[in-house]
């Protein structure tokens, strides 16, 4: 089912819980179908490269990721539950984004273990392995139609969601010890009072470590 650019904006909003209903409407009426809203302040660059550096794209990849993500997260599941189409006019449309391809290439094999889906090579980091893709496999960014997803992030606040991930990735030993406290004592109540169970103590040692 083909719907209006507007609608998804406002479903997304909406999913997000960014935004109170007026701003939300306020916001489907700024980027209304051909997102006329989202070319304030210069954003819209269509992605000019400086002449002077051919590797050089002005748009942000991890705000981009970051961007794609809420939209993956929020509206992608909505839209392919009811079977929606997204139109490729709108900038939300997966293909308006000029490093999907780049990312869609990117392999995490473990935790400190990337892989590039081009060329086999293998990166340490996700950093090493955007540096890689900008460097190696700039060629096969689609800088002719694609726009850059980063400018999206005013409506999207991905500026929270970046805040909320530093934040989480700082270990707070109180909140830790609480965690885990109740992880015990809501899956394993009755541990408190079994200590010579040693099975069921294992089991709430790998459930339940912190």
């Amino acid at each position: 089912m083909k719907v209006s650019c507007a609608l998804f904006w406002v479903l997304l909003l909406l999913l997000t819980q960014t935004q109170t209903i007026l701003c939300v409407f306020a916001a489907a009426q700024s980027f209304h179908l051909n997102d006329k809203g989202l070319n304030e302040n210069g954003a819209s660059r269509d992605l000019e490269k400086d002449p002077e550096h051919t590797h050089e794209v002005h748009c942000s990849r991890e705000r981009s990721r970051t961007a794609w993500n809420i939209i993956d997260k929020y509206l992608m599941p909505f839209v392919e539950r009811e079977r929606y189409v997204i139109p490729k006019s709108c900038r939300l449309h997966p293909e308006n984004d000029i490093f999907r391809d780049h990312e869609e290439h990117k392999v995490k094999v473990d935790v400190n273990e990337w892989q590039c889906g081009y060329c086999k090579k293998g990166f340490l980091s996700e950093e090493f392995i955007d540096k890689h893709l900008e460097t190696r496999h700039f060629n096969l960014l689609n800088i002719s139609s694609s726009k850059c997803l980063a400018d999206l992030c005013g409506a999207l606040h991905c500026d929270h969601v970046l805040n909320s991930k530093a934040s989480r990735s700082k270990c707070n030993p109180a909140a830790a010890v609480r965690n885990r406290h109740l992880c015990e004592v809501k899956i394993f109540p009755t541990v408190l009072f079994l200590e010579s169970d040693s099975h069921c103590f294992t089991a709430c040692e790998l459930m339940c470590r912190v």
